[in-house]
């Protein structure tokens, strides 16, 4: 699954799971670039007891988890090349062998890999894998920006609308006619991510039933507003979220 950050890869691996066959199987998420590169080994193919000095007993792995399911590796363009190597020894052999361990862990797993790096020209680098790559991109799906589809700006608006108002327990029901121009005048490029964060600040900041445009903060937009609640002090913030 390729596509910038904040485009929906961890909603469409998801639902790929939820969708299919394995969906009564465990769906195991890796946030590749969150977990220390010493740790990821260790943290996919689990190890055995003694293999390093903190090993007190055998602990199984995320791919071990994922058996039967799907192991979704999100932002796999940050993993080092001798976990690629491993990576590409379950896609290929379906096993592999727990740090210390002499024994091989078969298993049946799905592999769902995203990432909004550019993996060819990491590959001409020699920074990424070629074998790797192929091997796992047997179906590519790329998830569109938000700008590349504006017609769908007014329907997320108004769900995450609904999510955030709940949340806060605000009643806050719709935009009004300046707000959604200025939502859909936007060139997001934080894309759907950017948009939930944009309209769960408006909901905070809301006086009424309607977000109007100055209600809106836009970073680098020339929407209305972008700077409305900029320079509040504390006090101020605090009287708002109490409303």
């Amino acid at each position: 699954i390729t596509g910038e950050s904040g485009t929906g890869k961890n909603l469409a691996a998801r639902a790929i799971h939820d969708l299919g066959t394995r969906r009564k199987a465990p769906f195991i998420r890796v946030s590749c670039p969150t977990v220390p590169e010493n740790i990821l080994e260790s943290e996919l193919f689990g190890y055995a007891k003694g293999a390093f000095t903190h090993a007190t007993a055998d602990r199984k792995g995320l791919v071990e988890e994922a058996h039967g399911g799907t192991l979704f590796l999100d932002e796999i363009g940050d993993i080092s090349p001798a976990i690629q190597t491993k990576l590409l020894q379950v896609l290929e052999d379906k096993e592999f062998k727990p740090l210390g361990q002499t024994r091989s862990v078969r298993v049946d797993v799905r592999m769902i890999a995203a990432t909004n790096r550019d993996l060819k020209a990491k590959m001409a680098r020699r920074e990424f894998r070629e074998d790797l790559f192929y091997r796992l991109c047997v179906v590519e799906l790329p998830m569109p920006t938000l700008r590349a589809r504006p017609e769908d700006i007014p329907l997320l608006a108004e769900h995450f609308l609904r999510r955030h108002a709940a949340e806060a327990k605000k009643p806050v029901r719709g935009f009004t006619s300046a707000a959604m121009d200025a939502l859909l005048s936007y060139a997001w490029p934080g894309n759907v991510r950017e948009l939930s964060n944009a309209v769960e600040r408006a909901v905070v900041f809301a006086r009424g039933a309607e977000i109007d445009a100055d209600e809106l903060t836009l970073s680098g937009s020339a929407a209305p507003g972008g700077e409305a609640y900029a320079g509040r002090t504390l006090h101020e913030a605090l009287v708002v979220f109490k409303r």
